[in-house]
């Protein structure tokens, strides 16, 4: 039997609508540059050597569109595999865990619309997951941090050096992120991100430095900054 525990895949989680970029376009389709935003997302985890397979979850009617403008024009060496997303992210994560159904031994888990991460990045993520069974990307707050009432009226000043706000790539070992979004969606619960999920089952989360390049593309600004950001590299 081969040994599957030392096997790395990436989940790029592609199967967002983008109500709030304002566009019939998908964001995850938009130009960026010279190629859609999730092709760029798509040659980072190409290129990067930690990783061995691409899972890559798209809206479930866009396969044929996606093997043909993301997938083909890129000419991957590595096995690409499109994985129909669910109605929220958590349920497109959750369908990647079970069509990998234990193949691989450790997961990193990343959003098709931060094309801007860095290839050490997702190598140092890996390495420190491998350790400790979980790593995931975060940066400082750089502004002071108020928590709020239901009237926006501030109850407390949290201490900045103690936030750190999450991005993705996120890594864990298969058998912990399995469990954690089985033990969600006994709950019927819902986190914002997959460590949220893991942390729920009283597992301790290591965050690495991350990057305040890896932004997120989420509205038509976020596009322009990434347009000026990539031709900055």
């Amino acid at each position: 039997m081969t040994d599957r525990s030392n096997r790395i895949a990436a989940v790029i989680v592609a199967a967002g609508k983008g109500t709030r970029m304002g566009s019939a376009n998908r964001k995850q389709y938009m130009m960026l540059g010279d190629r859609p935003v999730l092709a760029h997302t798509l040659l980072l985890f190409e290129k990067c050597d930690a990783i061995e397979e691409i899972f890559l979850v798209i809206p479930g009617d866009d396969d044929r569109f996606c093997k043909k403008a993301i997938i083909d024009p890129l000419r991957p060496d590595k096995p690409v595999h499109l994985v129909s997303g669910g109605a929220t992210r958590q349920e497109s994560v959750f369908n990647a865990l079970k069509t990998i159904d234990g193949s691989f031994g450790l997961l990193v888990i990343h959003d098709g619309v931060r094309p801007l991460v860095k290839i050490d990045r997702i190598t140092e993520c890996v390495k420190v997951a491998e350790k400790y069974g979980s790593c995931i990307l975060g940066i400082r707050a750089s502004d002071t941090i108020k928590t709020v009432d239901e009237h926006n009226r501030v109850i407390v000043t949290v201490n900045r050096h103690m936030i750190r706000m999450a991005q993705t790539p996120q890594a864990f070992s298969y058998d912990l992120i399995l469990t954690a979004h089985v033990a969600a969606q006994k709950k019927a619960y819902v986190g914002t991100d997959d460590a949220e999920l893991v942390e729920m089952c009283g597992h301790n989360i290591v965050v690495i430095p991350g990057d305040p390049y890896n932004i997120k593309i989420t509205t038509p600004e976020d596009l322009k900054l990434a347009e000026a950001l990539l031709a900055y590299r």
